[in-house]
């Protein structure tokens, strides 16, 4: 199946053969297993050594299977390409070539990524999505970021609670439907990347622990539980095997993985990322970024080309909001000088002690470039964990936010978008899933119960109004509405990108820090020496005074989300400056 020259005695999820299929499951714990086809043909499957049972049946792509345990357990493949429904049913043989590509697509740098991060089921699944890439390229972007596809329980979820990461999910539609999504957006020059979770496995579905509980280490937990054993060569290569399928078979430009701090032992993330440079060739662009609360700069710029820079988030979130409880603690006493410090050096927190975690955060990292660091004002996790998935607009005056963006936007750091700040949208973006009875109430209940250490909430009553997540019309509100003033807001998105494109973006490779300093409590100017030698400078005010500030010269001035004046920073305003360019 994986057509990449693995050792098939190794290998995970079905083989196409010369004479069918050959099904493979690494079931260490377990005496026996079975192959149950949906015919009703059952095949025992032979031990093999290191854990392994195998069976080759006459069967080619379209057919349905299962493994049966010894004590009458049906459990799917966990590294099913496809599935009939929902992760408890049958798995589906795929073929991985048989997809027709249409477009020849080189891939594209990562400092030409200007990302919008995009839910498909919001969209109405991988159609959808393909739908919308025409107007999203229109608009500049360059990359969409999938939330996490792979099979879930149910027909709505985030994605965080995949648990069978081979699998796209049905109700998303079928793996050539994704590829033809892809397919798509490489015609519009629009790059694809994927969210992982090699983490965790979520609540339901996951049926390892009964035959491979050494895909686990028990003793050490997690906040989704017990730690993915990736220290075990059959556990690192099932999520090699994982990212190299969606690159080489799917053709992704790259993917983000998920809060890789929780990835033990910590080396072996560094591990995981130069094995798959390592099977990529030298010549094809492919992007790997992370999530790391950890703020680890020694994994940056290889193997990983970037990391989510929270803080950056987190500063211009105080900034907007006057915000103070929780994380935004660790930012609320000075957020223009942390601001100031993520622009010019990349991390706010580089090992001092964050008083909301307790202890030191972070790793020096000002020597790494800009396009180290995914800069963004909004994202799934600031908006959706939130009680009421407030996005900024509903908390914030407007043109602060629109200061914001221009901000992130014009960075020399990587910016990212949310789906539907394109076009400033009001509508919530809430946690939502699709549990069973019971597992629901627990998750509803457990959501609930998160919130009980903030102000607002510590009325028990307030808190049975948080949305419950298991209910439909929590995942319906969250589809991005264009407000009465899209319009608006997508011009002048398009019009900050198509200056990020023409200004920024071609003088990106070479470009360092000449610093940033915080010029009031909710200023901050900043500059940069660019790759042709020209001086790119970006001044934001985010408080209702118009604050003075030692500016380049009007004449240079490039972009104003204010109105402007002589060197002073306008109210909820940023200007861009770019001085020293070659004729």
């Amino acid at each position: 199946m994986s057509g990449r020259g693995y050792d098939t005695t190794t290998a995970f999820g079905p083989i196409l053969t010369p004479n069918g299929t050959l099904f493979r499951l690494w079931a260490p714990g377990a005496e026996a297993i079975d192959l149950e086809l949906a015919t009703g043909v059952r095949l025992a499957m032979a031990p093999r050594a290191g854990g392994w049972f195998e069976a080759e049946a006459p069967v080619g792509p379209g057919a349905l299977y299962r493994f049966r345990l010894k004590d009458g357990t049906a459990v799917p493949d966990p590294a099913s390409r496809a599935q009939a429904g929902d992760v408890h049913g049958f798995s589906i043989v795929a073929d991985p070539g048989a997809y027709r590509w249409r477009t020849a697509w080189a891939g594209r740098p990562w400092h030409e990524a200007v990302i919008l991060e995009v839910h498909a089921g919001l969209c109405g699944g991988f159609k959808g999505v393909a739908e919308r890439i025409p107007a999203w390229a229109a608009l500049g972007i360059t990359a969409v970021e999938l939330m996490p596809v792979a099979a879930f329980p149910g027909t709505r979820n985030w994605g965080y609670d995949g648990v069978l990461p081979f699998a796209p999910a049905a109700i998303y539609g079928t793996p050539e439907e994704l590829k033809a999504l892809i397919d798509t957006a490489h015609a519009h020059g629009v790059m694809m990347l994927l969210d992982v979770v090699y983490n965790h496995f979520g609540p339901d579905g996951n049926y390892l622990g009964l035959y491979a509980p050494d895909f686990f280490h028990p003793e050490k937990t997690t906040p989704w539980g017990p730690a993915v054993a990736f220290d075990r060569p059959e556990v690192s290569r099932f999520f090699l095997e994982n990212a190299l399928m969606w690159i080489e078979d799917f053709r992704f430009d790259g993917l983000r993985l998920d809060a890789v701090h929780a990835i033990l032992p910590p080396q072996a993330l560094a591990a995981l990322g130069h094995a798959i440079r390592a099977r990529l060739p030298a010549d094809r662009p492919v992007h790997l970024v992370l999530e790391n609360e950890h703020n680890d700069a020694a994994l940056l710029p290889r193997p990983f080309d970037a990391q989510w820079n929270d803080d950056i988030h987190h500063c211009l979130h105080v900034l907007l909001t006057g915000e103070g409880e929780a994380y935004y603690g660790d930012f609320a006493d000075a957020p223009a000088r942390r601001l100031a410090r993520c622009l010019s050096e990349g991390f706010a927190y580089q090992g001092e002690a964050a008083p909301n975690l307790g202890r030191p955060r972070g790793t020096p990292s000002a020597h790494l470039r800009p396009t180290a660091f995914v800069a963004f004002a909004q994202n799934h996790d600031q908006i959706g964990n939130r009680a009421f998935g407030e996005r900024l607009l509903a908390l914030a005056d407007a043109d602060g936010v629109r200061a914001a963006l221009a901000l992130v936007l014009l960075a020399p750091q990587i910016p990212m978008l949310f789906m539907g700040e394109e076009m400033g949208a009001r509508t919530p973006f809430l946690f939502f899933t699709d549990h069973a009875e019971g597992l629901a109430d627990l998750v509803r209940e457990g959501r609930r119960a998160e919130f009980d250490r903030f102000s607002a909430f510590s009325d028990p009553a307030r808190r049975a109004t948080i949305p419950d997540p298991n209910a439909q019309a929590t995942f319906t509100t969250s589809i991005p509405v264009p407000p009465p003033d899209a319009d608006e807001w997508r011009d002048f998105v398009e019009d900050m990108i198509a200056a990020r494109h023409t200004h920024v973006v071609p003088r990106l490779a070479g470009a360092a820090s000449l610093g940033a300093l915080a010029v009031s409590d909710h200023a901050v100017v900043a500059r940069w020496r660019m790759g042709d030698g020209a001086v790119l400078t970006l001044a934001a005010n985010f408080g209702g005074e118009t604050c003075p500030a030692d500016l380049p010269a009007a004449l240079h001035l490039l972009v104003s989300s204010g109105a402007v004046e002589d060197f002073a920073i306008p109210p909820r305003a940023t200007l861009a400056f770019l001085e020293g360019a070659p004729a």
